[in-house]
């Protein structure tokens, strides 16, 4: 039987509702070419009985492990997998059906080692699920970070594919969770291996359902940069130190406010216009007046979450 040029690795803990979603988009895809594998990451409500349901429509195969966190699932999948490209996805996504086709048509052109892709919202998100899906990729945020640089872009384990040779090179990835893509990314680029973004292999985001969730994340997201950069001298940029003075700038007010009262003034202004510049963006970007106020709010929880988790980390490298 000849192997699949894709192999799909998800892993998956306690999210059978999302996977089914995810399936399901795979079962619509223009170009079917790939296996699936399922790791149950030692979940309490198990996947299985929808791996079930998708065994006779993909090409699929599940496994149950115990808890390790998403990096070492992911190399558990690598380690089953039979692709000539390993691809990884968040249980949270959904495909659009040109998915593969696009990753085709791209690397025909451009024959790249590893790629990343972008993340949108739908329409049929929640609008808090597409206002968070609106900061998590707004240039005004930690989008901004993260960048949308075509060449030398650093995959994101939402939506991430990479040849076996890198996955041989790299053994796959070194943290078990907290930064674990970035990590990867960082050494696949040492290596010398060339990336790409592949705007149109984008992915239908979910995030997280609540505000505490998504606070949850991005406090992860912080704290995992600093683990990167106690691995990789030079990988904490100025950068990302923005989240961080965002929250000790708003932190202050209040001083300022009983201190010096102008530059309260100033502060809080400049924060007020800095929130309704993402709001503005988020209603022409999404054309909807709910996502763009619920924005204001998903940006605040964004930077303050992940600027927590940074300093938090920080200090206990200390």
């Amino acid at each position: 039987m000849q192997s699949p040029k894709y192999s799909i690795i998800v892993p998956v803990y306690n999210r059978p509702q999302e996977v089914k979603e995810l399936l399901e988009s795979l079962t619509h895809q223009t170009h079917r070419n790939f296996e699936v594998i399922l790791v149950e990451d030692g979940s309490s409500i198990s996947s299985k009985e929808v791996y079930e349901q998708y065994a006779d429509k993909l090409s699929i195969q599940y496994f149950f492990k115990p808890n390790s966190g998403p990096g070492p699932s992911r190399n558990f999948g690598f380690e089953k997998a039979q692709g000539e490209y390993l691809v990884v996805f968040d249980s949270d996504c959904v495909l659009p059906t040109h998915y593969f086709e696009a990753v085709e048509i791209f690397l025909k052109t451009y024959p790249v080692d590893a790629w990343g892709g972008p993340d949108r919202g739908r329409e049929d998100f929640t609008l808090l699920q597409q206002a968070m899906g609106f900061t998590m990729a707004s240039f005004w945020t930690t989008g901004g970070i993260r960048g949308g640089k075509k060449s030398n872009f650093q995959p994101r384990s939402f939506n991430m594919g990479l040849s076996r040779k890198v996955f041989e090179q790299t053994n796959g990835f070194a943290f078990d969770r907290f930064a674990e893509d970035i990590e990867l990314s960082i050494r696949i680029r040492k290596l010398g291996f060339k990336t790409a973004l592949i705007s149109e292999a984008y992915v239908y985001h979910k995030r997280r359902t609540t505000f505490r969730q998504f606070f949850n994340q991005v406090s992860n997201f912080g704290k995992g940069r600093i683990l990167v950069g106690r691995k990789h001298d030079g990988e904490v940029k100025l950068t990302h130190w923005f989240p961080s003075l965002f929250l000790l700038g708003l932190a202050a007010l209040p001083v300022l406010a009983l201190i010096f009262p102008i530059l309260f003034y100033i502060t809080s202004t400049g924060y007020v216009f800095y929130l309704l510049l993402i709001a503005i963006d988020a209603l022409v970007s999404t054309r909807s007046i709910g996502v763009a106020l619920l924005s204001i709010p998903s940006a605040l929880v964004q930077l303050l979450g992940y600027g927590f988790g940074f300093l938090s980390e920080l200090v206990k490298a200390k």
